[in-house]
């Protein structure tokens, strides 16, 4: 027997009780897409049509079958979902934050300390990986992502928080600097140390190195930047990462801006549905006053 899913079962009723499924996706917070193939979804599962309309209408018909489940459904659902808003709502709030390592490790700390002295009982879970955000926060595993691609999906919006360099970094044993127009000559031959295959930054790093005919096979990869950055300083190879990784304090580590490069975009992006959620505007304007002046230049 099919899993009954929740959420295909609400959106149906919303349909039905509106008469639109532009309507239930304005009180879901779904796209008019959304709406239209979670009833499909739901019809194949029952293996029935429960829903008709003729091409460019703006109201739905029901089936039999759509009734008779509509009628199932009312008032029972009602009341269910609203016992159920009372049990959430009873719960300590909790966001959960998709980002790679990185922008966690260096930047989120900063973020959060003012975001908890706001709201001090939400409790922040963050993921810290830079691949399947989109997916991640399309399912529901996700509220938040930040992180550097753009995913041009409406059920995903994001804004532009910011942007930020990537910089050359290698052991100051190696020598002078290279300018950054020779970044690629002066890498081959020499060990790379980068990011784990599929991340944005070895991407970005891949693509640079061998546009100017430089080194492109690792010689070590791993998860994050405080790891590559912790190969640097043990001699292991040079990397190439965002600016904001070294400090002062990193004096056995040489660092040279690649302006050469275009800066590197971060968004902001949550579920459809989160978007006027207060934690979820908060933590996105505490980004901006946080991030934008320190670590990112404003956009």
């Amino acid at each position: 027997m099919a899993e009954i899913n929740l959420t295909l079962i609400q959106t149906f009723y919303l349909v039905a009780r509106h008469g639109s499924y532009s309507a239930a996706a304005r009180e879901m917070n779904l796209s008019y897409q959304s709406a239209a193939n979670h009833v499909r979804r739901l019809e194949q599962v029952m293996h029935e049509r429960l829903v008709e309309s003729d091409q460019g209408a703006k109201k739905i018909r029901l089936t039999p079958r759509g009734v008779a489940l509509y009628n199932l459904l009312h008032p029972e659902l009602e009341i269910m979902l609203e016992r159920l808003s009372l049990v959430v709502a009873s719960q300590r709030p909790v966001l959960r934050i998709g980002l790679p390592q990185a922008i966690f490790y260096y930047l989120l700390p900063a973020v959060l300390a003012q975001f908890h002295a706001k709201f001090p009982n939400v409790e922040v879970i963050a993921y810290e990986r830079d691949t399947s955000l989109a997916e991640l926060v399309k399912n529901g595993s996700l509220d938040v992502c930040i992180n550097e691609r753009f995913f041009g999906d409406p059920v995903v919006p994001q804004s532009l928080l910011g942007t930020y360099h990537l910089n050359l970094v290698y052991p100051r044993s190696w020598g002078p600097p290279p300018r950054p127009a020779d970044i690629p000559q002066w890498s081959r031959g020499r060990p790379l140390v980068t990011y784990e295959p599929g991340q944005t930054l070895r991407n970005m790093a891949m693509d640079f190195l061998a546009k100017g005919g430089g080194q492109t096979e690792a010689s070590t990869s791993t998860s994050g930047s405080s790891s590559v950055k912790k190969c640097v300083e043990s001699g292991l190879g040079f990397a190439i990462i965002p600016a904001w990784c070294v400090e002062p304090e990193d004096e056995g580590l040489v660092q040279v801006k690649i302006d050469v490069l275009p800066p590197v975009k971060v968004y902001f992006g949550q579920a459809l549905f989160m978007a006027k959620n207060v934690y979820v505007q908060a933590l996105q304007e505490q980004c901006r006053v946080s991030l934008v002046g320190s670590a990112l230049e404003a956009s």
